[in-house]
């Protein structure tokens, strides 16, 4: 009975207290937006960021250390607020050159990408590389290594040669039939045709590696790149203009034909 009595005192003097006790404020909407205002916005490793080309770079005239220079064209996005908007500037550096060789061997590029400036002049300095290339364009992606190389040219090569061939052909049967032996002329004409072509492959070089102004690329990055709420507001930042347009990927050089110069 005493028990009982005094389980119930307690939890009335209990009760007693949580009603003396005022209710914990809600917070206000200003609490809120301070909150969200302190916190980073952070772009993760591995985010894909497509760019467009505003110097072109080829295996012809570039060299380690050059320069090359890009602009994004899609907005990225993180915790649902745009932190790196389209017109962003990225920076890269030629790192590795390689011509193509005159009877094997293709052009090779190595690009490496090493800053990122927003609209509103914040930068970032970080180490990505490219992980895709224009859909239209005819260079292939070494993806493992980052390498651009330039595409093939055997067929272009045997086209030549055979051209060669042909012409020569053409021309000793003129040759021949003057003589009086038309088959004979053709045969010499086409021997001596294909030997040109093929001196003439030998000493041209295969096509170079080419990224034209306007070719777009993917850049991955390596690392997270973290930005405090006042580095991306770009209420104050110039007006973006329009995205750069330039031709893009260049066409296929087997599409083109040959362009080898004969001996004759």
């Amino acid at each position: 009975m005493h028990l009982r009595f005094a389980a119930s005192l307690f939890c009335g003097v209990a009760i007693a207290i949580a009603q003396e006790q005022p209710p914990a404020p809600a917070k206000s909407e200003g609490d809120v937006k301070s909150a969200t205002e302190t916190k980073d916005f952070t772009v993760d490793p591995g985010t894909r960021i497509p760019l467009n080309l505003i110097n072109s770079v080829s295996t012809k005239n570039a060299a380690e250390g050059d320069r090359v220079y890009l602009e994004t064209v899609f907005p990225i996005l993180s915790g649902g607020k745009i932190v790196i908007p389209p017109g962003s500037y990225v920076a890269g550096t030629v790192t590795s050159v390689k011509r193509p060789g005159r009877v094997h061997g293709r052009g090779e590029l190595y690009i490496r990408f090493d800053s990122l400036t927003l609209p509103n002049g914040v930068t970032r300095d970080f180490r990505a590389r490219i992980g895709a290339l224009d859909g239209r364009s005819t260079e292939e992606l070494d993806k493992s290594e980052g390498k651009i190389k330039s595409e093939g040219n055997k067929s272009g090569d045997m086209k030549t040669i055979a051209e060669g061939a042909g012409i020569g052909a053409g021309i000793g049967s003129i040759a021949g039939s003057t003589a009086g032996h038309v088959g004979m002329g053709a045969g010499i004409g086409a021997a001596a045709g294909a030997t040109a072509g093929l001196v003439g492959v030998l000493f041209s070089r295969g096509p170079d590696a080419v990224l034209a102004k306007g070719t777009t690329v993917e850049m991955v990055l390596d690392r997270p790149l973290n930005f405090e709420p006042k580095e991306i507001d770009f209420s104050n930042a110039p007006p973006s203009r329009a995205i750069n347009e330039g031709p893009g990927p260049l066409p296929s050089k087997k599409s083109q034909g040959s362009m080898r110069r004969w001996p004759w």
